[in-house]
């Protein structure tokens, strides 16, 4: 008897040892876009898990209980941070504090700030920080998770930055037939500064002031964008995909001008098949949709 309970408690030893292991050779990521990001930079190296489901509102979103133990175990986590994921920052806190490696990706990427001072963090609306952004997961991840194979990761992050490049030409291209005079962005929130600093556009406002989708707009707020959008004569207003786009319209007929509203795919990727199930395919969708309203007669 004594003997098989010492069997039994060295099983439960390397048991306990392996699935420790397998916790810290884990890579846990926030959102959907730095996911699909990181997945192509680690390829089969290691298991990813993305909390943040498609469609989904990186600002509100939450996590069940076994994802909170999947952070807890995680090899390291890279989120977006800059405020963005205020649903669970408290959980990458946490995971932090008990000694797990993170990587808040925005905060090094040389972030810009909204007019009110705030950090924006919606630096992936730029391929050129996406580009920097990947180079400095691929260096955490070589880094900080055991087992992968550094040289195959290092190369799926080489060949990353090269259709990152090529995406970069092809937004500079298309954004390039646009009039000077029409790159002008109206936004349901603002998301796009970025984007808006990289290309050559002017952020004229958003329907929601601020960085967050849990703020809402004010009469005034409402009034003053629209006199602003009046003055501009902007011949569309850009909603997310996965928020209700009425307040946009609100705006829109407050404007007392024929504005379109158009959908974009701004802070989720979408389910495969809907236009955006990568952060490639969301940058060009995104590229091609405002190419075509803003060059509308």
């Amino acid at each position: 008897m004594r003997r098989l309970a010492m069997i039994v408690a060295v099983l439960l030893v390397a048991a306990g040892c392996t699935a420790a292991g397998e916790g810290r050779a884990s890579v846990v990521v926030t959102t959907n876009i730095l996911g699909d990001i990181t997945r192509t930079i680690v390829g089969d190296q290691a298991e990813v898990t993305v909390l943040m489901k498609p469609n989904a509102d990186p600002h509100s979103f939450g996590i069940s209980a076994q994802q909170a133990a999947a952070v807890e175990r995680a090899g390291l986590i890279v989120y977006n941070g800059l405020g963005l994921e205020e649903g669970m920052l408290r959980n990458v806190s946490a995971a932090e504090e008990s000694g797990v490696p993170t990587l808040a990706v925005g905060e090094r990427v040389n972030p810009i700030s909204y007019a009110a001072g705030r950090p924006d963090p919606h630096f992936w609306t730029d391929p050129g920080r996406v580009r920097d952004a990947v180079s400095l997961i691929a260096e955490q991840i070589t880094a900080q998770v055991p087992g992968v194979d550094a040289a195959a990761i290092r190369a799926n992050a080489d060949r990353y930055r090269g259709e990152i490049d090529s995406l970069d030409t092809t937004m500079s291209t298309r954004f390039a037939e646009i009039p000077p005079e029409r790159r002008k962005l109206v936004t349901n929130h603002h998301v796009f500064g970025y984007l808006a600093q990289r290309f050559g556009f002017e952020v004229i406002g958003a329907v929601i002031p601020g960085g967050t989708t849990l703020a809402s707009p004010s009469a005034a707020d409402l009034k003053s964008l629209a006199d602003a959008v009046r003055a501009a004569g902007v011949p569309a207003i850009f909603a997310d995909s996965s928020q209700p786009d009425r307040l946009a319209r609100v705006l829109a007929d407050q404007a007392g001008l024929h504005v379109v509203v158009t959908p974009l795919f701004s802070e989720s990727l979408s389910e495969p098949g809907q236009g955006a199930a990568t952060y490639l395919e969301m940058m060009r969708a995104n590229t091609e949709s405002i190419a075509t309203s803003l060059n509308r007669p």
